[in-house]
């Protein structure tokens, strides 16, 4: 069987070949805190629809680790540890995230010796775990609300020789008495930064998180603190990940019941989700509350499915050689009017790139904007 050092060398020159990993330490730090110490036995990996291929650490070691030291996320709970590891599920709630998103934001995050970190979202305790090695265990926070994962967690980190505070508490109200903190990571996919985060991070210090607005793809944030009580940041890159529970899409709107107002369309629906990240950053500011699925109904047909929580719904069918596009919505919003409008919106500023836009937090919430703070996005 292959020596761990061979296969965490080996994840990481496939990191930096990605463009994950740049900064050496990080690849020292693999070495430090390494990730099969931190997943279960029974590994559910991504297959074709989900977590649905099991390793079994017992039944086979070397084709579990393989799978561990792969870049892929691995789950670790399903239906908030209601449903055993070993049955499966698709309700998936927690996950070992994969080692290049997880290497990617530690990069964003950079943080300094003697930084003190407060991390959102314990999970495995892996990153609170390369987090301690890389500034101390006594100057990493991390909160889990899942008090199940925090103690599976503590053991995993007591296995790797690290102990930073582990807390049992909602993280979006982060944890005012470690602070204040010279850098906040999160975890979890949010839509609103909750202030807190702002309130417990000092001047100068940096918050990155996964923006998961729910249209379309999340996006990898960057936010700096400044004076006056404002972070202030722009967006890096994709990011995919489960919800700050508090922040969970299954509290929008159920699935459609009843036909709708039928109308047409002459935009392509799969323009809108496959135009570019700076339209769906776009979209997501002009259209708020909005969440996207794209589902594949066969014979080369594709159906966006567009929700809002106040009940709004809203259907755009993409069929071979048409002229135009069934669409149907109903509810208090129309929500397929306003994405269109939002798309050409977008179009008309000439179609300005992720790194065009940034977000702003303030006491009174958040705020879009393009190019500047100083110009922000309007719905």
């Amino acid at each position: 069987m292959k020596p761990i050092p061979d296969h965490i060398e080996e994840l990481a020159d496939r990191l930096t070949a990605s463009g994950h990993l740049s900064d050496p330490r990080w690849r020292e730090l693999l070495h430090a805190v390494p990730r099969h110490l931190f997943a279960p036995p029974l590994a559910w990996v991504d297959g074709e629809s989900g977590p649905d291929q099991l390793v079994d650490q017992s039944a086979d070691e070397n084709a579990w680790l393989t799978t561990v030291y792969s870049d892929t996320s691995i789950t670790t709970q399903f239906d908030d540890g209601a449903t055993p590891l070993e049955k499966g599920g698709e309700n998936y709630t927690s996950s070992l995230s994969a080692p290049g998103i997880v290497i990617a934001f530690l990069e964003l995050l950079d943080p300094m010796d003697h930084h003190r970190v407060l991390e959102i979202g314990t999970g495995t305790g892996w990153t609170a775990g390369l987090l301690a090695q890389r500034v101390g265990d006594h100057n990493v926070t991390s909160v889990e609300i899942d008090a199940a994962l925090s103690a599976d967690a503590g053991e995993n980190l007591k296995a790797a020789g690290c102990s930073p505070r582990l807390v049992v508490a909602d993280g979006a109200d982060g944890w005012a008495a470690g602070g204040p903190y010279d850098r906040v990571h999160v975890t979890c996919g949010v839509r609103e930064v909750p202030y807190a985060w702002v309130e417990q991070t000092r001047p100068g210090g940096r918050i990155v998180f996964p923006w998961v607005p729910g249209f379309a793809f999340g996006h990898q944030t960057r936010l700096a603190v400044t004076f006056g009580g404002r972070a202030i940041g722009r967006f890096a890159g994709n990011a995919g990940y489960m919800m700050l529970r508090s922040q969970r899409f299954e509290r929008y709107a159920p699935a459609v019941e009843e036909d709708g107002e039928q109308t047409t369309t002459r935009l392509d629906p799969r323009t809108v989700t496959s135009d570019s990240y700076g339209c769906d950053v776009a979209i997501a500011a002009l259209v708020p509350g909005l969440t996207s699925v794209e589902e594949d109904i066969g014979q080369g047909r594709t159906r966006l499915h567009l929700r809002d929580p106040d009940g709004s719904w809203a259907l755009a069918d993409h069929e071979p050689s048409r002229d135009d596009f069934a669409v149907a919505q109903a509810g208090p919003r129309r929500l397929w009017s306003e994405v269109e409008a939002a798309y050409l919106r977008w179009v008309s500023w000439g179609s300005p790139g992720r790194d065009q836009f940034g977000i702003t937090i303030t006491p009174d919430g958040q705020t879009l904007w393009l190019h500047s703070p100083d110009n922000p996005i309007r719905p």
